[in-house]
């Protein structure tokens, strides 16, 4: 596996995030040179590099950026979504933390290619401390005279605001986030009937990952055959994966898209902890399907490969799990969080998540029968696809993952008398 550190070529250099360090060792130190190129330029080397979107849904970025107005009256906005509240995620933090300045210098760069002279964070409520980091960042960016009314010298006016969530998972969702900027309910939107960018006060706007962001100053810098260097064909470029669980070493690694899952963990996450065998690993965050230790040794780190292996590479967000892990006490866990978080404005999701959580904790107390576990199953089906955004349908691929690869786990804990 070869160092492909792209986001992270900076996390080890101490004092990174404050800009006296980041200036030393490049930041900001191109942007004149990019000011000299066309929105148009911008936008044709983010299609050519085929980076894509770093948040979950693995979109094509510059298709997003694509639809984006250059010329309209209306004011455009970029949105950067940092609400990662998806269990198995902290990536995004990293970054803010580790080295906040190179997302600032993504957001100068992506506002400038699609003519937006205002940009917002949304951060989720529960990252205060980092967002004290983000802040401050930003206003070392305004004394040096890389925001404001003329970034870096030039006439292009930018200015960045944090918006700070209130803890809601929905709002990762990035229509239920634009609702909740305009103080409104986190609810999200119906989708349009045909693609078109976000709107935000009924005006343009681009809301990209964080990580999605920060990965564009390479991009611009060194070119997109630079990053398609790295990965695969259809999944270029490299990804910050986070791994947890049960390995000796959890953290955040970036590798290039394509790499072996077993290598992955035995390399950054030190293997199993303890020594004790692989059960199953969640690819990527809480809310994508769950794969047998046989499954994960033949499965690469890339969106097509997890695709065709009925998951989601999601958010990269590892959670390892060995030998000893009960998968049903694993469910309820994540049933918990489902019923929790659902926003409640679909039926299917509101209501099927709360009975799908009754009904695993039946069968965790030896209360449930047969029939119960059909039951669940009918329950997924109820919620996959009738919903107006893809967190039931989550849900339900969560729940029919774990059942058809660990069904004998669930019917030990059935009601003996039956």
């Amino acid at each position: 596996m070869r160092d492909a550190r792209i986001v992270s070529r900076r996390f080890d250099i101490p004092q990174i995030h404050t800009i006296e360090v980041a200036r030393n060792h490049g930041a900001y130190e191109k942007l004149h040179w990019a000011f000299a190129l066309s929105s148009d330029e911008i936008i044709t080397m983010i299609h050519e590099s085929g980076l894509r979107g770093k948040g979950g849904g693995g979109a094509p970025a510059g298709d997003k950026w694509s639809l984006m107005p250059l010329n309209d009256s209306r004011p455009s906005y970029l949105v950067v979504n940092c609400d990662e509240s998806e269990p198995g995620t902290f990536k995004d933090r990293q970054i803010i933390v580790k080295d906040p300045h190179l997302l600032i210098e993504g957001i100068i760069l992506t506002c400038y290619a699609i003519n937006a002279h205002h940009a917002y964070i949304y951060i989720r409520g529960e990252y205060a401390p980092f967002q004290q980091i983000l802040q401050t960042a930003i206003d070392e960016a305004y004394r040096a005279g890389y925001l404001g009314a003329s970034a870096d010298g030039s006439d292009f006016a930018l200015d960045i605001t944090i918006h700070r969530g209130a803890g809601a998972y929905i709002c990762g969702e990035k229509s239920a986030l634009l609702e909740s900027m305009e103080g409104k309910r986190g609810h999200p939107r119906l989708k349009p009937k045909q693609k078109e960018c976000e709107w935000y006060f009924g005006n343009p706007t681009l809301v990209n990952n964080v990580e999605t962001i920060a990965s564009v100053p390479f991009i611009v810098y060194d070119g997109p055959m630079a990053y398609r260097a790295f990965g695969t064909a259809k999944s270029p470029g490299t990804l910050l994966f986070a791994i947890s669980g049960h390995v000796e070493r959890p953290g955040v690694y970036e590798a290039e898209f394509g790499v072996s899952m077993m290598e992955y963990i035995n390399r950054f996450g030190g293997g199993i902890k303890g020594g004790k065998k692989l059960k199953a690993v969640i690819p990527g965050g809480a809310s994508t399907a769950v794969l047998t230790a046989e499954e994960a040794a033949g499965a690469t780190l890339d969106y097509e490969t997890l695709q065709s292996m009925r998951s989601a590479l999601g958010t990269g967000g590892m959670i390892v799990m060995d030998e000893d892990t009960d998968m049903v006490e694993a469910l309820k866990n994540l049933l918990e969080f489902y019923r929790h978080e659902s926003c409640g404005q679909c039926t299917p999701c509101r209501e099927g998540t709360g009975w799908s959580d009754i009904i695993v904790h039946n069968i965790l107390e030896g209360t449930a029968s047969s029939t119960d576990i059909d039951r669940l199953l009918q329950l997924s089906r109820t919620m996959n696809g009738q919903t107006i955004c893809v967190f039931a349908p989550a849900v339900s691929m969560v729940i029919d993952s774990f059942i058809s690869k660990f069904r004998d786990e669930f019917e030990a804990k059935l009601r003996k008398d039956l």
